[in-house]
């Protein structure tokens, strides 16, 4: 048996919220097994479950909710608690969003690692996926189709950025020297239009990759060349880590967002032909 896991220890950690850019207490705690990831809405009292079902919106970042209350911004701490294989997780929240750190998973791994990794008593169930289930929307595609083990490819393809194609081999380390690392980006001609809408207020050139008709602005802030299909792949990874348990395929994306990522979700498990659930020995 391969048992699940959460962390050892509880830890805190305070900082901004993405969009909302007001100042955000997090606390991550060992889960109960068998509980998953949960997001507890301390300021609210209302606990919403980390599964595809829970979205509410996926308009520049994935929000769960449960009736009013809400959490946007969930794929980068997501795609760290995937990237670490944590099945059991507790995330309370004082405000809306996790604080975005440094915009990349990298942050919250380190937090995790810091608060170490203890097993479960009950085992790890994945989700392996027997069918290819696609979904399009325009020029977007994203697609899970049957593999023996965990895998995602991307092509992007934005003004300025370029065509990027990446193809990535799910493991802990290599999404720790890989993926984890990719901020998030955005460009300064969309800025003033998300403020007026309160979104993006806690973007800053030390957490966001800009980019205008140049290029990149920070450039001493970017990590690698390709950066930007790297991110992708983390949002990816995160928003797929809202299974509900590991998946066992390979994603393949084009053009694909937060959108089309929890359509593929609804699509596969609106079929119980598509997937079967077992346990890891």
């Amino acid at each position: 048996m391969t048992p699940r896991r959460t962390i050892a220890h509880a830890l805190t950690v305070t900082g901004t919220a993405l969009h909302a850019g007001v100042p955000v207490t997090m606390i991550l705690s060992p889960g109960a097994s068998g509980s998953g990831v949960v997001f507890r809405r301390t300021d609210l009292g209302v606990d919403i479950p980390a599964r595809y079902d829970q979205v509410s919106e996926t308009r520049l970042g994935t929000v769960i909710g449960q009736g009013s209350a809400k959490v946007g911004v969930v794929e980068h701490l997501m795609a760290a608690v995937a990237g670490l294989e944590i099945d059991d997780l507790l995330v309370s929240l004082d405000g809306p969003e996790p604080p975005i750190l440094d915009g990349d998973a990298l942050s919250y791994l380190d937090l995790l690692e810091g608060a170490g990794l203890a097993e479960q008593p009950q085992a790890r169930t994945v989700v392996k996926v027997l069918k290819e289930v696609s979904v399009e929307s325009g020029d977007a595609t994203a697609s899970l189709l049957p593999d023996d083990a965990l895998s995602y490819t991307y092509e992007l393809s934005f003004p300025v950025i370029g065509e990027q194609y990446y193809a990535f081999a799910f493991s802990r380390a290599g999404f720790r020297a890989e993926i984890a690392p990719a901020r998030t980006f955005g460009f300064l001609s969309e800025l003033e239009a998300l403020n007026r809408m309160d979104l993006a207020k806690g973007a800053s050139l030390l957490n966001t990759l800009a980019l205008d008709d140049t290029g990149v602005i920070n450039r001493d802030r970017q990590r690698f060349a390709d950066e930007f299909v790297r991110h992708k792949i983390l949002d990816a990874i995160g928003d797929m880590a809202l299974a509900g348990a590991p998946l066992v395929a390979r994603f393949e994306g084009r053009k694909s967002g937060h959108t089309t990522n929890n359509a593929l979700l609804r699509k596969l498990f609106a079929d119980p032909a598509n997937y079967e659930r077992t346990e890891l020995v």
